[in-house]
Order: C-alpha cells, then structure tokens, then sequence
C-alpha cells in the first residue's frame, strides 16, 4: 500500500522545511513545498494529492483558485495562515480545516490524520 501523498504550498522558507520535514516523518509522501500556486497548481496537475496544506497568501497571490480546483477534486484542504482566520476562510470554504500560524508539528498531524480518517 503506498504511503499517502500531501501537497505543502507554504513559501516561508523555516516553516515549509518544518512542513514537509514534520510530514514526511509521519510517513507521507510529500508534494512540495511550493512557494508559488503556479507551482502548485502544475504539481496538482501532474499528481493527485490525497491532502494539500496551503498557506492561503503565497508569493504570487491567495490560493484560493487552486483551492477550489482541489476541492472539486475531492482533495481535502488544511489551510494554514497568519494572515487570514477561521471564519474569512470558511465564509469561502465552509468545510475546511484551518490553522493559525504558529502551528505545532502535533496539531498539524493531528489535522492531517483527521482529514484522512486516520485515527
């Protein structure tokens, strides 16, 4: 069985490292990071992930357009900001996950697993 992918787009550089570091060691295969959508978004193109993390602003804009080709795609989104809250993501994508930076290695886990289904 292989390993989950998840899609990191996060373009500062010390939490994106942390990102995908704290993800693949869980086990993960990780996509990224991506400091740009247009990077994301062709990375998505050529492969499906099972779970993205986006930072919602990234170098060249808000994610939200690449969000919502993932979401039409079934890819569960956890997004992670300091700069946008809970509720300003959610009046946009009412179902998904958001944390707020500074996130723990744990709790990003956490909210990995959940969105997987994995307890």
């Amino acid at each position: 069985m292989t390993q989950p992918c998840i899609l990191v787009a996060e373009d500062e550089p010390i939490i994106a490292i942390d990102l995908c570091d704290t993800v693949e060691e869980a086990g993960y295969n990780v996509l990224g990071p991506h400091r740009k959508i247009s990077s994301a978004m062709l990375e998505f193109q050529k492969h499906k992930p099972d779970v993205a993390i986006l930072d919602v602003q990234l170098n060249d804009g808000v994610v939200f357009a690449l969000a919502e080709k993932l979401s039409d795609e079934d890819v569960p989104i956890i997004f992670h900001s300091g700069h946008f809250t809970h509720e300003e993501v959610a009046k946009k994508f009412p179902g998904a996950t958001t944390l707020q930076k500074p996130c723990p290695p744990a709790k990003m886990l956490e909210a990995v697993n959940g969105v997987l289904g994995i307890a």
